[in-house]
């Protein structure tokens, strides 16, 4: 449990929580640290003024002023507020998280010993007073109920009490500044451990502290187990018990809130059913990320197997090269040590790069686990409205952590082989050029659009390498299929990079890809695109639109790791709750072009994205949400249009299980369109669509769909007039 205790320090003292407060954006402070952190903003922007500007938000909504609180890094509550005329220019202190905290004017604080006094009878909170969050920075004006209008955490001061139980037999005092000492006695008043010189200085045995009973810390301790938990009250009518939990404002309120207050016309539920309900969805969410620790802690394992792996082939590799230099004349002596020290780099790069990857998921997983055992804690919990006070927070959080660990993090930055090997055919007079060779394939070649096209019946295709790629290429291999979807062959090999292919068939579709090799290997093949031949021999002027139908399957290769292929490539799903984008392995880029994807399973209402998208469109996003797809997503009542974040024409009709989403792309007329069961959902989506374009989908695990493709154009549309020969494909 000791991952756990970060989660259990507050981030203002570095100590365990003592009465912890939640703020309104769920994170958690103590009490005395909160009074500490308190800030007097000038009279301009008191708790009248503020609420008067937000009538009917609660004071403490940050649900609805997220952006408003959000200030900059010099207006984020860690200055003093000097740039009103109004402000004080009393010298302000900084607590131990950074916060500057204003000293009261007048009088200076009580004493240690009178605040033991009077533990009822705080200081009075000055008037315009402000707390920002130590942690998101967050500012908030304090209305007349001062850090009374908070709710305590009673849950997280369980959870404390019970770890402090388990990590120390003997109680230490609560006191002592530095080094505590064992406690001597309790207060059962106080509710505080002391040790005997913290006693006599902050609990003498005369006036009101006289009447307080001093127990044996052990008997304390049981004391504090089995005193009767305190029942929740309102905050708002501290005369009330908490009932009832509001589904809007995802808080519980008592019987009065209902009768009385701004919860009176909201949604409300049981507290116990309410209490039940998140437990599930929090233990859901822990399962979730107890098998994402789990592969974490296998992926550190495999991680060190490449440590020794590395060291062994390094190892292995500076015996092998030894042997070659020794075997080598005196002019290539000379060259050993420069050799010997570029494998050594080698070495020692591919070391750090595994180790520091170590480290950073050590660093996760250890924060992970100490908050799924915090979480576990959490649930053990009796206390209803407690822990729906927490409850959302930790949702997010678990649900947070876990997406954290499904961005490529259980993916190995560095390969344990040395792609470097000694090349000894050289002659003699060549030593002095002597390096290593590497043992890599070229990678995939780009087809360069702009100078792609297809003119009668020939197509010229142009390509290059990718930009950063510093691998060497001895040559590139063009493949056609038939023009029919058959298979592909062979057309061109050398080493141009472009190439005109002539004697096409008129009127048909050719899909063509290319690929590079070396003495290595070979590369993977670059993007397909599929061209159209001119219909017959007419001249420009009589060319007619007809529509182009092309077979293609979902792409393996570019999709986000967590989208899961069935059929052949045709069917797609995915194991994450968060959207996920999928291509089509084939692009578009001159034609009428339509397919359709049936909803094969559709649970609890998500919005997957219909539509298409540039080759570089970010993966782990729903589509459209960049300036890289354009895209139409649908609920089961409704359906927009997005690119670039940008939603519009809002239209009704929504799918369920079995509908039909049709994408029709027409490059002739520069638009893009879509139809749910056969029936065109809205105006013309977008317009002046030109280049290269996949067909997308960005999907969760609440749906699968299947592809169907060499679809003819539904009956209802008419094409547009083609471009001129030689345009771009």
């Amino acid at each position: 449990m000791e991952e756990m205790e970060e989660e259990l320090k507050c981030p203002v003292c570095g100590s365990f929580f003592r009465e912890p407060i939640i703020l309104p954006c769920s994170h958690n402070i103590c009490l005395a640290c909160a009074r500490n952190i308190l800030v007097q903003t000038p009279d301009a922007e008191s708790p009248q003024s503020s609420r008067a500007s937000g009538s009917g938000v609660s004071d403490y909504d940050y649900l609805d002023l997220d952006k408003m609180s959000l200030y900059s890094e010099a207006d984020s509550g860690y200055g003093s507020y000097g740039g009103f005329a109004s402000a004080p220019t009393t010298p302000c202190q900084k607590s131990p998280n950074g916060v500057r905290v204003f000293p009261p004017a007048v009088p200076p604080p009580p004493s240690q010993h009178h605040l033991l006094q009077h533990p009822g009878s705080l200081p009075p909170i000055p008037r315009n007073s402000c707390i920002t969050c130590p942690q998101c920075h967050r500012s908030l004006i304090l209305d007349d109920r001062g850090l009374r209008g908070f709710p305590k955490n009673r849950v997280l001061e369980g959870v404390v009490d019970r770890y402090q139980q388990s990590k120390a037999a003997a109680l230490k005092c609560q006191l002592c500044e530095k080094s505590p000492k064992e406690a001597t006695v309790m207060c059962e008043q106080c509710d505080v451990f002391y040790c005997d010189p913290c006693r006599l200085r902050c609990h003498p045995p005369r006036g009101p502290l006289a009447k307080h009973r001093l127990v044996p810390p052990a008997q304390g301790r049981i004391s504090r187990r089995t005193s009767p938990r305190k029942i929740s009250t309102c905050t708002e009518h501290e005369l009330e018990n908490l009932s009832m939990y509001c589904v809007q404002c995802k808080m519980p309120v008592c019987y009065q809130c209902l009768e009385e207050g701004k919860h009176s016309t909201h949604e409300v539920k049981a507290l116990g059913a309410m209490w039940k309900l998140h437990k599930g969805q929090l233990s859901q969410a822990l399962n979730i990320l107890s098998d994402r620790a789990t592969e974490a802690k296998e992926f550190l394992v495999q991680l060190r197997n490449m440590v020794q792996h590395i060291q062994e082939n390094g190892v292995e590799f500076e015996a092998c090269l030894v042997a070659q230099c020794d075997a080598l004349i005196d002019a290539l002596n000379r060259r050993k040590g420069q050799l010997l020290s570029r494998v050594n780099k080698e070495h020692e790069h591919k070391l750090k790069v595994v180790r520091d990857q170590i480290a950073h998921c050590t660093v996760k997983l250890r924060q992970t686990t100490g908050l799924m055992e915090y979480c576990l804690e959490v649930i053990k919990e009796n206390d209803p409205s407690g822990f729906l006070q927490i409850s959302d927070a930790l949702i997010r959080r678990v649900h947070m952590t876990e997406s954290q660990w499904g961005k490529g993090t259980l993916t190995p930055r560095m390969t344990s082989d040395f792609d470097l090997t000694l090349d000894s055919g050289p002659l003699l007079q060549t030593i002095h050029q002597l390096d290593f060779v590497q043992m890599k394939v070229p990678a995939a070649p780009m087809l360069q659009l702009e100078e792609c096209c297809t003119q009668n019946n020939s197509a010229t295709l142009s390509w290059k390498q990718p930009p950063l790629s510093t691998i060497a290429v001895d040559g590139y291999i063009l493949e056609l299929d038939d023009g029919n979807g058959g298979q592909f062959r062979e057309v061109y090999v050398g080493k141009e990079t472009i190439c005109t292919v002539d004697g096409l068939h008129f009127n048909s579709t050719y899909k063509s890809r290319v690929k590079a090799f070396n003495a290595s290997g070979v590369s993977q093949y670059s993007k397909t695109l599929v061209m159209q031949t001119s219909e017959t021999g007419l001249p420009p002027c009589d060319i007619k639109t007809i529509a182009t139908v092309a077979w293609f399957t979902f792409d393996p290769a570019s999709a986000h790791p967590d989208i899961i292929f069935s059929n052949d490539n045709l069917t797609v799903t995915c194991n994450s709750y968060d959207d996920r984008v999928v291509m089509g392995n084939t692009g578009f880029s001159r034609g009428v072009h339509y397919w359709e994807m049936c909803v094969d399973r559709y649970d609890n209402h998500p919005d997957p994205a219909f539509g298409v998208a540039r080759g570089d469109v970010l993966k782990d996003v729903m589509l459209g949400k960049d300036d890289k797809a354009w895209a139409m997503y649908v609920d089961n009542n409704r359906s927009w249009f997005m690119h670039n974040n940008s939603h519009t024409s809002r239209t009704d009709g929504g799918i369920s299980k079995g509908a039909t989403v049709g994408v029709l792309l027409d490059f002739t007329r520069g638009i893009l369109l879509f139809l749910i069961n056969d029936e065109q959902q809205g105006p013309i989506a977008f317009e002046g669509m030109e280049g290269l374009f996949y067909p997308a989908i960005s999907l969760n695990r609440n749906v699968q769909v299947t592809l169907h493709t060499g679809l003819p154009i539904p009956d209802f549309y008419t094409p547009g007039e083609p471009e001129p020969p030689g345009s771009v494909c």
